[in-house]
């Protein structure tokens, strides 16, 4: 298994904690709250995220082990807790295991898609394209 299947596991698992969906809704509205801002330096047209229904930002580094480390952030509570936790299953990991994992499965699980409207299904859809493409760039 790899560490972004294992990831989605615990995430898994604390949204069938909570259980009810409104409660899973707001338990991500809290991960966007918790999120770090980026500085203004870093919100650029080069980061922005496109066909997000609000402004947001990815940063990508590559670090010298060669793992990827996203950074973002939006001006909405939604879409910052859907980045806290694209962050949290993408961070840290290499271009092969974001390449990898099956994305469109795995968010199914979750069920994110379930508790956004389309303009934010959209936004969700973007944001782990662009994850993607970095994976393929670097």
């Amino acid at each position: 298994m790899s560490g972004i299947d294992q990831t989605l596991n615990e995430i898994v698992e604390e949204f069938e904690l909570i259980g009810d969906r409104d409660a899973q809704y707001e338990y991500v509205i809290e991960l966007g709250k918790a999120l770090p801002r980026l500085p203004a330096a870093e919100q650029t047209e080069a980061n922005a995220l496109r066909g997000c229904a609000s402004p947001a930002w990815l940063v990508t580094e590559r670090r010298a082990d060669g793992t990827l480390v996203f950074r973002g952030d939006s001006e909405a509570v939604i879409p910052r807790g859907i980045i806290g936790v694209l962050l949290r299953l993408y961070s840290g990991r290499t271009p092969a295991e974001i390449l990898a994992f099956d994305a469109r499965e795995g968010l199914a699980r979750l069920g994110l898609s379930n508790m956004l409207s389309m303009s934010r299904a959209n936004g969700l859809a973007s944001m782990v394209s662009r994850i993607r493409s970095d994976a393929e760039r670097a």
